[in-house]
């Protein structure tokens, strides 16, 4: 790249989990307020999809064979949820039936809740503590 050259701007990062039941895992993330935004259903059977909430984005799909065994997925991996706050989200979560523990304030200043979906992966929404 030479130094007149401008850099193609990345706009986002999503995830792909593989997940053992799709609808399983659809069904949970819309709990946490996640809306489907685009989906693959070869044969009328949901395979693939995408779900958002403001600007934050997944992708789901089902696992096959070929994807590798289940043990280790996401191992050494934190999805992390930056929101306006933390608490609001937690009421919300647990008035969709989740039952998560309650936000704790990590060491660096971030209001965190950190908790796994089913299918393992660990996700941590979290918001910034105003210092007084």
């Amino acid at each position: 790249m030479t130094s007149s050259s401008t850099p193609t701007i990345v706009e986002e990062i999503v995830p792909l989990f593989f997940v053992e039941e799709i609808d399983r895992s659809v069904a949970f993330y819309k709990q946490l307020g996640f809306e489907l935004a685009r989906e693959w259903s070869p044969d009328g059977k949901l395979t693939w999809c995408r779900l958002q909430r403001g600007g934050a984005a997944v992708m789901l799909q089902q696992a096959c064979e070929e994807d590798g065994p289940v043990a280790g997925r996401g191992r050494g991996v934190i999805f992390y949820f930056n929101c306006a706050d933390v608490d609001t989200i937690h009421r919300e979560f647990i008035a969709s039936g989740l039952q998560l523990p309650a936000p704790k304030i990590a060491f660096y200043g971030e209001k965190q809740i950190h908790f796994h979906d089913p299918d393992g992966y660990e996700l941590c929404f979290q918001s910034t503590v105003k210092q007084a």
